[in-house]
C-alpha cells in the first residue's frame, strides 16, 4: 500500500530549524541591552506552486498572555491554511496570533506553528518581522533554503531521530510503545510478566488526562518515556482520541465529560491541546497512530433514526453534527503533523457488517473525510474492533458454506451479515472505501486483545451437518450469547499478539484495548469521570433490541470503564489464543 498524502502535508512537524533565523533587535537602537523576540522561520517543504513553513517564536521580554507576529512577503507567496495559530493575510501582509491554548508566552518560552502556502517565482524569506508592534529583523545570514526547501518529497531530518516521511504502513520496521502503567498492572498479576511487555494503546479519555491524571502519566510524559525506548530505531506510539461531545450515544458505560453541544470545548481544550503536544519538536521522530473516537460514527450510521435501536442521544448527535464536525476537526488538525497516522474506528462485522449498513458506512466516513476542514490525505486507514470480542478469524466455517441448501448467512448467529470475522470485515470494507472515493493506500488495524476465545471451550472443528445453526454454532469460536453484547465478556482469551502487516490491507494486529481494563461498571458507580451505569454491563441483565433480547454475557464485579479489572485479565490470560506459553 501507498499513502498518498503529498509532501505539502510532510513539513507539519514544527521542527525548529537553524534556517531562516530572525534575531528580534529594535532596529532604531543599535546598542539595545536585550533581543525581545527570536523568530525562526524555516521553509521546510517546496515544490513548484506551493511550500510548507515552520515558525518558532521566542519571547525574551516580559511574560504575555498573549501575542500577535506579523510580517510582510517581498513576492506573491499566499497562506492557504495554518496550525497552532490563527493566520490572516491582507495583501503581502500576514498576521499569526495565537490560539486559545498557547496565548501564555513566558519570558524566555517559545511557541511553534505552522503553515501551508502558495508561491510563484521566488519565496525568500521575510526580511522582516514584529511582535506585538516591536520590530525583528531578520539576520543577513539566515536566508534559509528558498530554492527547493529540503527534500520535497518528505523526507529530511525533523528530530527525535526520525524522519519525516511518511511511509506506506508505520508499524512496518518499527518498535511499539509499551505503556509503563499498563505493563506494571499487569506484571503485577500472577503469570502477567507473559504479556506485560506488550505494546497497547494510551487513552486520552478526558482532557485532564492530557496532563495526567490522579498523579498518572500525561501526554507529554507518554511521549518522554516513547523517546526512551525508541533507541536508534523507528517507534510507534498509540494514543486513542476519545472525548466526543455527547459521546457513548447507544451506551452509558463510556460515557464522557462534555454535553452534546460542547464542540468548541472539544475543539480548544482537548484537540488542540494534544496536537499542540504532538507538534513539539523533539516528538517529531515518533510515528504516532492515532485511533480516531471509537463508536462514534457507526451510531450515526446505525443508531440515529429508523430502526430499532434508535437511540434519542444519537439522535440528537446527528442532528446537531457535532459528531462529524468533532471527527473532521481531529482529523484535520492531528492529520496536519507529518508523523501523526489518523485510524478513524469502524466498528465491527457484527455491527456494521451486512449490506445495508457497509455502504451507508463508507458514505459517512467519505462525507467526514471531506468536510470542515478535513481531506482524504488526512486519513491513513481505519480500525476496526475496538475493545470488542469479534474473532479475526473464524476458522471452522466461511460465509458460503452451505449446509442443507442453506448457507451460513441464513443461521440464526450470522443473521444475514455478509461478514462472519473481523478479518474479511477489514478487508471488505477497505475495498468498499477505496471505491467510494478513499486513498487506494489506506490500512487497516484490526484490536485483537480480547478475541482469542481460547481456552477449553474453544471449538476444534466445524460444528454438526445437522442444520446451518448446529454447523454455526457447534464451530463458533466466539462464545458469546449473541455477537451485539460488548461488555466485559465471558470467556474471552487474548488475541493475537500486535504483529505488524499480517495480512493483504491490514496495517497490523494491534491492542487498542488494553486487556484488564474493564468496559464498564456491573453495577452503578459514583464517579466524576462523567461515566454512567449500562445494563449491558450487568451479567442478571436480560438484554435490548440491539442485542436481540439476549443475557448480556458479562463478567460480574466489574469497575468502572478503564478501571483496572483483574479477574477479566486473569481470564484473558486463561483463554488466550494462541496460548500463553
Amino acid at each position: 500500500m501507498s499513502r498518498t498524502r503529498t509532501s505539502l502535508l510532510a513539513a507539519l512537524a514544527l521542527v525548529a530549524g537553524a534556517s531562516g533565523t530572525a534575531l528580534g533587535m529594535q532596529s532604531a537602537s543599535a546598542t539595545a541591552a536585550a533581543v525581545p523576540c527570536t523568530v525562526d522561520y524555516k521553509v521546510q517543504n517546496q515544490w513548484s506552486t506551493g511550500f510548507t513553513a515552520a515558525v518558532t517564536l521566542t519571547n525574551n521580554a516580559p511574560a504575555k498572555s498573549s501575542w500577535s507576529l506579523k510580517w510582510s512577503y517581498a513576492g506573491d507567496q499566499k497562506v492557504t491554511s495554518g496550525w497552532n495559530a490563527k493566520l490572516s493575510q491582507s495583501g503581502n501582509a500576514v498576521t499569526a496570533a495565537n490560539e486559545s491554548y498557547n496565548g501564555a508566552l513566558a519570558t524566555g518560552g517559545s511557541v511553534s506553528f505552522g503553515f501551508q502556502g502558495t508561491y510563484s517565482g521566488t519565496n525568500a524569506v521575510p526580511a522582516t518581522f514584529t511582535l506585538d508592534g516591536v520590530a525583528c529583523n531578520v539576520d543577513s545570514g539566515g536566508g534559509g533554503d528558498t530554492g527547493g526547501g529540503g527534500d520535497t518529497g518528505g523526507g529530511g531530518d525533523t528530530g527525535g531521530g526520525g524522519t519525516t516521511g511518511r511511509v506506506d504502513n508505520p508499524y512496518t520496521g518499527a518498535k511499539v510503545y509499551v505503556d509503563p502503567e499498563w505493563s506494571k498492572l499487569a506484571a503485577a498479576e500472577p503469570g502477567g510478566s507473559r504479556v506485560s511487555s506488550q505494546p497497547t494503546f494510551v487513552w486520552l479519555d478526558r482532557i485532564a488526562a492530557i496532563n495526567g491524571v490522579n498523579g498518572g502519566m500525561g501526554l507529554r510524559a507518554h511521549l518522554d518515556e516513547a523517546l526512551k525506548q525508541k533507541g536508534s530505531g523507528e517507534l510507534v506510539v498509540q494514543l486513542v482520541i476519545y472525548d466526543l461531545p455527547g459521546r457513548d450515544c447507544a451506551a452509558l458505560a463510556s460515557n464522557g465529560e462534555l454535553g452534546p453541544t460542547d464542540i468548541d470545548k472539544y475543539k480548544s481544550q482537548y484537540i488542540d491541546a494534544i496536537a499542540s503536544i504532538l507538534a513539539d519538536s523533539k516528538y517529531a521522530g515518533l510515528r504516532i497512530s492515532a485511533l480516531i473516537e471509537p463508536d462514534s460514527l457507526p451510531n450515526l450510521v446505525t443508531n440515529a433514526g429508523g430502526t430499532n435501536t434508535t437511540t434519542d442521544a444519537c439522535v440528537t448527535m446527528k442532528s446537531n453534527g457535532n459528531y462529524e464536525k468533532g471527527v473532521s476537526y481531529a482529523l484535520d488538525k492531528l492529520g496536519n503533523l507529518s508523523n501523526v497516522y489518523n485510524y478513524i474506528d469502524a466498528g465491527h462485522h457484527g455491527w456494521l457488517g451486512w449490506d445495508t449498513n457497509l455502504g451507508p458506512t463508507a458514505q459517512e466516513f467519505y462525507k467526514v473525510a471531506t468536510t470542515n476542514g478535513a481531506s482524504l490525505s488526512d486519513v491513513a486507514g481505519f480500525i476496526v474492533n475496538t475493545a470488542n470480542y469479534s474473532p479475526t478469524k473464524e476458522p471452522n466455517f466461511k460465509v458460503t458454506d452451505s449446509v442443507n441448501g442453506q448457507t451460513v448467512r441464513q443461521s440464526k448467529w450470522v443473521d444475514w451479515n455478509q461478514y462472519v470475522d473481523e478479518q474479511t470485515y477489514a478487508q471488505g470494507l477497505r475495498d468498499k472505501l477505496i471505491s467510494s472515493g478513499f486513498n487506494s493506500g489506506i490500512g487497516m488495524l484490526i484490536d485483537t486483545s480480547r478475541n482469542g476465545w481460547g481456552g477449553t471451550a474453544r471449538p476444534t472443528g466445524p460444528g454438526p451437518l445437522t442444520s446451518v445453526d448446529t454447523y454455526v454454532n457447534g464451530g463458533r469460536i466466539d462464545r458469546r450469547v449473541h455477537v451485539g453484547n460488548w461488555c466485559n465478556q465471558s470467556g474471552a482469551g487474548l488475541g493475537e499478539r500486535p504483529t505488524a502487516a499480517p495480512a493483504a490491507g491490514i496495517d497490523a494486529y494491534v491492542w487498542a484495548k488494553p486487556p484488564g481494563q474493564s468496559d464498564g461498571a456491573s453495577a452503578p458507580i459514583d464517579n466524576d469521570e462523567g461515566k454512567g451505569f449500562d445494563q449491558m454491563c450487568d451479567p442478571t441483565y436480560g438484554g435490548n433490541a440491539r442485542n436481540g433480547n439476549n443475557p448480556s454475557g458479562a463478567l460480574p464485579n466489574a469497575p468502572l470503564a478503564g478501571h483496572w479489572f483483574s479477574a477479566q485479565f486473569q481470564q484473558l490470560m486463561q483463554n488466550a489464543y494462541p496460548p500463553l506459553s
